[in-house]
């Protein structure tokens, strides 16, 4: 076999492998320390779905102002959006201060295969 048909077949593998694989996208939902009730709710359902499809949520709760010297409000807030999620996701990267956001990143508990 010549060296071109070999490299062209390499090639060729190499596209076939990339058309099967699925990158897990990291999607972002952002919150306030205020936040009410359905609206937290609303925000979970959405989390939940990108999770099932295995994606990585990273859940943000945004403080202004004087909210900045409550971050605890912050962290009760992610702790009970991950108690709604904890059967489908894990926690990869616990709740941190990045300025005024505090977040945390979530990634898919069970990974189902990509539809083919």
């Amino acid at each position: 076999m010549d060296y071109g048909k070999w490299r062209y077949q390499q090639a060729k593998k190499e596209r076939d492998a990339r058309k099967h694989q699925h990158s897990a996208m990291v999607h972002e939902v952002r919150m306030r320390p205020r936040i009410g009730q359905n609206d937290i709710a609303m925000k979970v359902r959405t989390a939940r779905r990108l999770l099932e499809e295995g994606d990585k949520m990273k859940v943000s709760v945004m403080f202004r102002g004087r909210e900045m010297s409550h971050p605890e409000i912050g962290r009760e807030l992610l702790d009970r959006v991950f108690g709604m999620l904890n059967e489908v996701a894990v926690l990869e990267k616990s709740p941190s201060m990045e300025g005024r956001f505090m977040s945390m990143i979530l990634a898919p508990s069970v990974k189902k295969p990509p539809p083919a």
